[in-house]
């Protein structure tokens, strides 16, 4: 594999399904070998490695629950063992469950947020120290619409989601005079695959697009790559949408 990130390495997380699989496979068809993450399915994220080094990539797949220091730290260390080092860190993993607000539960609420916004700060946290030997880091934090438009039913996934927002701005004016940029991307209405048994979230039937279809997970991916590439290192501390017109912000 060759491309603008021929020797580069990449960790996503949340990489097995949607967005996250079609990021991993953008960046390794950029040239970046890629850590794969997945909370508990090592099938899921065995399958991606596969599909990857098939088309001649490089990736590792590893389980960490990114809400979990610890599991963190086992993450990056495993990233540095097999690749030696970071430039890359796209924060994707997400659980967004649907709950009135009178039946939500603490439990619920914290494992929203651990998984979202504690996730991005444990990851950007423990991979620090080797984005900043490299001279073409970023960190990628994948929004969501809701986060900026509201929805019933989902008070600790849209907090989650607008404080990542908020925490990408911070970590820019701390981390791009050190080199590294930081971006957050807020995907819209996009074509995803669910369990069996999910529904589909209420607001999305709420919603239309000015280009009178729902996006696709590899439009979401061609974006990251784009914000990781040398030719977007002017670019840092900006929240892009790619909705179809769904919310213009």
């Amino acid at each position: 594999m060759s491309g603008s990130l021929t020797g580069r390495v990449a960790i996503v997380t949340g990489a097995t399904r949607n967005s996250g699989r079609a990021i991993a496979l953008e960046l390794v068809a950029a040239g970046a070998a890629v850590v794969i993450n997945a909370k508990s399915s090592a099938k899921e994220a065995d399958d991606v490695v596969r599909a990857i080094t098939a088309a001649g990539g490089s990736a590792l797949p590893h389980l960490a629950d990114v809400g979990d220091p610890e599991a963190v730290a086992r993450l990056i260390d495993a990233t540095v063992s097999r690749f030696g080092r970071i430039d890359i860190l796209v924060n994707n993993a997400a659980i967004r469950p649907q709950s009135t607000f009178a039946s939500l539960e603490w439990d619920e609420w914290r494992d929203v947020l651990a998984t979202i916004l504690d996730g991005a700060f444990l990851c950007a946290r423990a991979a620090l120290s080797h984005l900043l030997r490299s001279d073409l880091a970023s960190i990628v934090n994948i929004g969501g619409m809701t986060g900026h438009t509201g929805a019933a039913g989902r008070a600790h996934v849209v907090a989650a989601k607008a404080g990542l927002a908020g925490f990408t701005r911070a970590l820019a004016h701390d981390l791009s005079p050190q080199g590294i940029n930081v971006n957050c991307v807020v995907p819209g209405l996009i074509a995803t695959r669910r369990d069996k048994f999910a529904i589909a979230p209420t607001q999305h039937a709420a919603r239309t697009t000015l280009v009178g279809r729902q996006g696709t997970p590899e439009e979401i991916a061609h974006l990251v790559r784009f914000l990781c590439e040398p030719s977007a290192r002017y670019i840092t501390g900006q929240t892009i949408h790619a909705n179809g017109g769904a919310f213009l912000g």
